[in-house]
């Protein structure tokens, strides 16, 4: 078996260095200081107070590995389209394409059953870049639960986490998604494989969509947002405008919205991703995290007033 993760920051680096320790043959597609570093001195693990350093195979050009069995997606969604081209060599016939990528994936419409079937999510793929040159057949669906950070080049600190849902847009236990599942569990994560692999992406959308922007725009933690009778209070709102639009589309929700906002906020001091994006001036994942959910909220013919009133901020701190 052979995997390549493009995007080797925090989750990709974190996932490529518990493979390469449990033996998969994993290559990480990266660049700049961290690729010269992993290069140089190997991939720097720290986590529950120790440091590991493992040696997967490290480039700029994913030419260099050849056609590959599955093809790890870890960069920020909007980054996505760009950089199908430059993972063209990866692609083979049967090579699948997991998307370990935060909000609403490319493929959600996908064989869905109704009369929203194959519909195509413009807030994440504008141009059908990976519907038509991937095509979603290609595609499991992954639900990445581990929170990490790059402090500095060639090295990754997790920060809490080991889960990585998986599960085929049909809901099928497919021979593919089940090897994956047993590659991930050797690494000693978890990895289960989920027969409803949207209702799992909705329960972490849930919390993405509303403290990530949240956090980006006041520089709160979670724990912070969450403490706040105001900002807890605006998240609320938003996740009960996506919980409505969500089961239009068929999802069912195993938890409620309470239960999930406590479970953010014991998360504790965690700065999100936003967040870390834009203290970092990158740009940020606010189409794929909010921008989606609004637009799925007119494709159902939903009103969603607090999820578009906080876009429209996210988007002009993000414009400045």
């Amino acid at each position: 078996m052979k995997i390549a993760i493009f995007g080797a920051g925090a989750i990709g680096g974190f996932l490529g260095a518990k493979l390469s320790a449990a033996g998969t043959d994993v290559s990480l597609v990266a660049r700049g200081p961290h690729l010269a570093a992993m290069a140089a001195h190997g991939l720097r693990l720290r986590e529950h107070g120790t440091e590991t350093t493992t040696h997967p195979r490290v480039t700029a050009d994913a030419a260099e590995l050849g056609v590959q069995d599955y093809v790890v997606v870890g960069l920020k969604a909007h980054s996505v389209p760009a950089a199908v081209p430059a993972m063209a060599p990866l692609i083979g016939p049967d090579t699948a394409i997991v998307m370990a990528v935060n909000g609403v994936p490319w493929w959600y419409f996908h064989g869905l059953d109704g009369p929203f079937r194959d519909m195509r999510v413009r807030s994440i793929d504008a141009d059908d870049v990976q519907w038509n040159v991937w095509g979603p057949a290609r595609a499991i669906g992954c639900v990445v639960y581990p929170a990490a950070e790059v402090p500095e080049p060639g090295v990754i600190e997790l920060i809490e986490g080991d889960r990585f849902t998986l599960g085929e847009p049909d809901g099928s236990r497919s021979e593919r998604v089940i090897r994956l599942s047993e590659a991930f569990i050797a690494a000693g994560l978890k990895a289960p494989v989920r027969p409803r692999i949207r209702d799992e992406i909705w329960v972490k959308l849930w919390g993405n969509l509303s403290f990530n922007p949240i956090s980006a725009l006041t520089h709160a933690t979670l724990e912070g947002i969450v403490a706040n009778e105001g900002t807890r209070g605006v998240a609320r709102a938003m996740m009960l405008e996506a919980q409505a639009v969500a089961e239009k589309l068929g999802v069912k929700f195993p938890i409620g919205v309470d239960k999930r906002i406590e479970g953010a906020g014991a998360v504790g001091a965690h700065k999100t991703s936003m967040l870390q994006g834009l203290v970092r001036g990158r740009p940020m994942e606010h189409e794929a995290l909010v921008g989606a959910v609004a637009e799925l909220g007119r494709i159902v013919d939903l009103p969603t007033p607090t999820i578009d009133t906080v876009l429209a901020l996210i988007r002009l701190r993000a414009a400045q």
